[in-house]
């Protein structure tokens, strides 16, 4: 009966120590498994980090390259109000010009009528010879 509770120990110790290795190897696995998890979150935060990073960056130029383009079209719309001043005092000096000639050598006014009404036809002979070319 002494071998049957020597056995009966033998065995539950040895059982227990057998439980205890797989419970050591099964711990250490997860651990590992742990590291390893914590590690590739880490690295997603790191990632998702610098891709707020650039995304800002981006969000930055994107709007420098936005004022600049709007600068610009505010002067190219100023430039433009400039420019179409200067053709309204051109033609307004074209026509006064083109009435004093009327009045002082109508002749030579009416000379002049002729050649642009000439130009124009060459210019409209041109551009239907170019399209028949084409």
């Amino acid at each position: 009966m002494e071998q049957i509770y020597i056995y009966a120990a033998a065995g539950f110790i040895i059982g227990f120590i057998i439980a205890w290795i797989i419970r050591t190897i099964e711990l250490g696995k997860l651990k590992k498994l742990q590291k390893s998890t914590e590690g590739y979150l880490e690295s997603e935060t790191l990632k998702k980090a610098t891709l707020q990073k650039e995304n800002a960056q981006v969000h930055q130029m994107k709007q420098a390259l936005e004022m600049e383009y709007q600068q610009k079209l505010h002067e190219a719309l100023n430039q433009n109000k400039i420019l179409d001043g200067d053709i309204l005092l051109l033609q307004k000096s074209n026509e006064e010009t083109e009435d004093l000639l009327k009045r002082s050598q109508p002749a030579l006014h009416t000379l002049r009528l002729q050649l642009l009404e000439a130009q124009n036809a060459i210019a409209r002979f041109k551009a239907q010879q170019q399209e028949q070319a084409r």
